[in-house]
């Protein structure tokens, strides 16, 4: 029997209507503080990215370096992302040193930093003042070949020749590091280079020749 008044009870479908809208508030604003959050940890961590609202930090695109290469001073303004092999083909005209992969995988571009072998593309030329950076162009001295250079030429390892002046590189600073106590730790030190036409036993025994003349 009705009393009269007003059912204070809450409909059931409005009541489930109430709780999607709670959860989907909720949601909404978890999704959005997460947003928000990663927003400002990006802003920390990428240089010039600036959180919503405000101005974007000016960050230099460019620098200017100043090193040594193949004995010679140079300095060079260059986009903060060159890399060098890029500066010492492009700028500097040694396009001995080889683009190969452009991703450190095949060993073509590899030339001496401060007298430890590194892979040139992906050395960036800003972080490079002051170092001194030996190419294949550096080798030769007064037209008399480097030692590991007239290997190659006696032991015949090379066809095509294009990984040649980075495996030439390699071995120089195998033989320096004292990885030349036998053919397998040769193998094993060189192994980041990488010769298409199949040359690896002859590389090997040109870096054996050349480590018994060091």
């Amino acid at each position: 029997m009705s009393s009269g008044l007003p059912d204070s009870r809450v409909p059931p479908e409005a009541e489930h209507a109430s709780r999607v809208s709670r959860r989907t508030f909720i949601a909404t604003a978890a999704a959005t503080a997460a947003a928000v959050g990663g927003v400002a940890v990006a802003c920390d961590l990428v240089p010039g990215l600036s959180p919503l609202g405000t101005e974007p930090a000016e960050v230099p695109l460019s620098g200017r370096v100043s090193l040594v290469v193949n004995g010679e001073k140079h300095a060079a303004t260059v986009d903060n992302r060159t890399s060098l092999l890029d500066l010492l083909r492009e700028q500097l005209g040694l396009t001995g040193t080889k683009k190969g992969c452009d991703a450190g995988a095949c060993g073509a571009c590899t030339v001496l930093v401060d007298g430890l072998r590194v892979n040139a593309c992906l050395t960036l030329a800003v972080r490079l003042a002051g170092a001194e950076v030996t190419t294949i162009e550096g080798l030769a001295d007064d037209g008399q070949l480097h030692p590991l250079q007239q290997a190659f030429i006696d032991e015949d390892a090379f066809q095509c020749g294009y990984c040649t002046p980075g495996q030439i590189m390699s071995g120089i600073g195998c033989i320096r590091e004292g990885h030349t106590g036998s053919p397998e730790e040769i193998r094993e030190w060189m192994s980041g280079n990488i010769c298409r036409c199949g040359c690896y036993v002859q590389v090997v025994r040109a870096v054996e020749q050349s480590a018994r003349w060091a």
